[in-house]
Order: C-alpha cells, then sequence, then structure tokens
C-alpha cells in the first residue's frame, strides 16, 4: 500500500541520517498522502542502517495502523506528526530531527533568530524560529505543545528534545531541517565571538522585501 510514498519517506530518513541531522534510531519522519489521507511514517526502535521501505508504516490521523509490513510499530512519536497535519492542512511532510547545534538552543529554550536571510524560509513573518514548551516523548502533551509554534512558523525547536519541520513538499521539509541546523550553527558562533552578546538580527520588514531580481530577463 502507498509504495512509492513509503519509498520516499525511508528516502528522507536515510538522507537525514546519513547527513548528520539524527543518528541510528533518534528522529522520525513522516508524509501524508493526499488522496486517502493515510500517513506514511518511519518505525520505532529501527536503526535507519537497518531501515528498508518494507518498514515504513501506514496510519490513519486517528493513529489507527492501516499496514505494518514487517510487523514494526510505528514511532513513538506519532501522535506528534498526526497534530501537526491536523493543525497545518497546507502541509504533506513532516521531518523531526535531533541536530546538535539546533537542540542546543531547545535545550536553553531560546528562540533562534533571523541572523541570516534564510530565516525568512523558517521563522514566518518574524524570522523568528520559536520553541515548543516542554512535553515527554510519545506523549500527547508532546503533540499539544506544537499547536501554537507552528501557527507561526514552518520550523520549531523543541524543548530538550529537537527540531520539527512541516512543508507540502517532503525535500524541503529535510531541507528545511538543514536550514535550521545551519542557522543554528551561525547563531551560536555569532554569540561565542561576541562574547554571548546577542548579534544583529535582519528585521521582520526586511525580510518581507525579497523578491526576485526583476532586472533578470527571463525567457516567455
Amino acid at each position: 500500500m502507498l509504495e512509492e510514498l513509503k519509498k520516499q519517506v525511508f528516502q528522507i530518513a536515510l538522507q537525514a541520517d546519513r547527513s548528520g541531522l539524527c543518528k541510528h534510531k533518534s528522529g522520525n519522519f513522516s508524509i501524508k498522502d493526499k488522496s486517502t489521507g493515510y500517513v506514511a511514517v518511519t518505525p520505532s526502535g529501527l536503526d535507519r542502517e537497518e531501515l528498508t521501505y518494507h518498514d515504513i508504516c501506514i496510519v490513519d490521523l486517528d493513529a489507527v495502523v492501516i499496514e505494518a509490513e514487517t510487523s514494526v510499530k510505528p514511532t513513538s512519536e506519532l501522535l506528534m506528526h498526526l497534530q501537526a497535519y491536523k493543525n497545518r492542512p497546507d502541509i504533506l511532510a513532516v521531518v523531526h530531527t535531533h541536530s546538535r547545534f539546533a537542540t542546543t538552543f531547545a535545550v536553553l529554550k531560546k528562540e533562534i533568530p533571523a541572523v541570516v536571510y534564510e530565516g525568512a524560509t523558517l521563522g514566518g513573518e518574524c524570522g523568528i524560529i520559536p520553541v515548543a514548551p516542554y512535553g515527554r516523548p510519545g506523549t500527547y502533551a508532546l503533540a499539544a505543545s506544537i499547536i501554537e509554534p507552528l501557527k507561526k512558523a514552518d520550523a520549531i525547536l523543541l524543548e530538550s528534545h529537537g527540531v520539527l519541520t512541516v512543508d507540502k513538499n517532503p525535500k524541503e521539509a529535510l531541507l528545511k531541517a538543514h536550514y535550521v541546523e545551519e542557522i543554528a550553527e551561525i547563531y551560536y558562533r555569532a554569540l561565542l565571538l561576541n562574547g554571548g552578546k546577542e548579534p544583529n538580527v535582519i528585521p521582520p520588514e526586511e525580510l518581507k522585501q525579497w523578491q526576485y531580481p526583476p532586472e533578470i530577463k527571463l525567457k516567455g
């Protein structure tokens, strides 16, 4: 069932692992099927170097397992993924990672501001990556914690936990997770070099000004 979608989830999970966004069994990934409303999601407790697309589970939005081909269980953080889809009907992919620099700020419950322009694609109108309050992994409390932050941004930090990014395109959701980690590292280094003082940030009004250069003449 939904074989192509399962293969996409598998590839996203493998890419995230091999690029260092999360390692071994940490993090989880899902894609929602537009026609059925079903969600293809990574399993619980399986090292990604041992993962195959056959291990990807199919569930509905009520957390009912529709298919688990190899008798695995869906990720224990499934409720968080489903909450994202329920509260953001515009999205079709959820990426959850434990990347190190971003998670450091999540531990400190510290938002990441738009210190570089890529923040405009992550932090909504203000360019800020917000922090969801702490919820124990696997609980409804964790799932509920993401509701308000996801109204503000497509990338959020989970207090003392990690990163969550969303998009209608799975590849873009993963790319956003990469951007979060890159911006977090830049922000960390800027604070370090600046003696702990906050660096300059790009104001929201500037972030809203970007447009493709009209001086470039496109064919057609």
